[in-house]
């Protein structure tokens, strides 16, 4: 009796600490992000070093997929600390191109949006933590729609509709509070599932996926409800 208690004391430790961490580098990200984005904004040098030259915002969005393709298609053979540092460069060079957001919207407006998004997030996360329902449909879908956003938006660059791009935010932020449910729950099998002895580097590795997963949940829902939501600058 006393064995299995210990047993599955020890299992609750992990997939706390595993959660955790989780949320913890999810959390530096945002922050780094935040940061940076500030940062920028309020430099005029780098403002016109980044936006007044398309041909480095494009590196810059390019080396950002790179970033996300890597950790994501390749963590498993990485080491724990490449990983790590990759997703912190990937969310500062994020932050750099995200700070764009504060020549487009009132401050205010930003602030607000963040608390939102923020709620928002927390409510779908315990959701996806909570139900007993499996998910993995409701994954698969919302990455169909994923792709369908990304297909609308490159063919609005060409037509540039305003009405397309409120619709787009309005199904996107559908989406990524599907996604982030559906990651949420991920996680938490992942955390369930793992073995006790599992070693620590591996663990770090699933952390950083998970981290990355749920912030560009968070990132993206955001900006789907700055879109919408967002004062604009005069």
């Amino acid at each position: 009796m006393r064995t299995d208690t210990a047993v599955r004391t020890r299992a609750e430790v992990l997939v706390s600490d595993y959660v955790r961490s989780v949320y913890n580098w999810m959390g530096i990200g945002l922050a780094l992000t935040g940061f940076v984005a500030y940062y920028v904004s309020t430099s005029e040098g780098l403002l016109r070093l980044v936006f007044g030259n398309p041909l480095l915002l494009l590196v810059l969005i390019v080396a950002e997929l790179g970033l996300v393709f890597s950790i994501a298609g390749m963590v498993n053979r990485m080491g724990a600390g490449t990983a790590t540092a990759l997703f912190v460069i990937y969310s500062g060079l994020n932050g750099v191109t995200l700070s764009s957001i504060f020549l487009i919207y009132v401050q205010s407006s930003i602030v607000s949006t963040f608390f939102v998004c923020a709620a928002t997030f927390i409510a779908c996360s315990l959701y996806g933590w909570m139900t007993k329902k499996d998910l993995t449909s409701l994954g698969g879908f919302m990455m169909m729609g994923l792709i369908g956003i990304v297909i609308a938006s490159l063919v609005n660059l060409f037509i540039k509709s305003s009405s397309v791009s409120m619709i787009i935010s309005y199904i996107g932020v559908f989406v990524f509070v599907g996604l982030t449910a559906y990651d949420t729950q991920k996680i938490k099998h992942m955390a369930m599932t793992q073995p006790a002895n599992l070693d620590g580097a591996v663990v770090r590795k699933g952390a950083i996926l998970g981290a990355l997963s749920l912030y560009l949940d968070f990132i993206n829902l955001f900006l789907m409800l700055l879109s919408i939501f967002g004062q604009r600058r005069d």
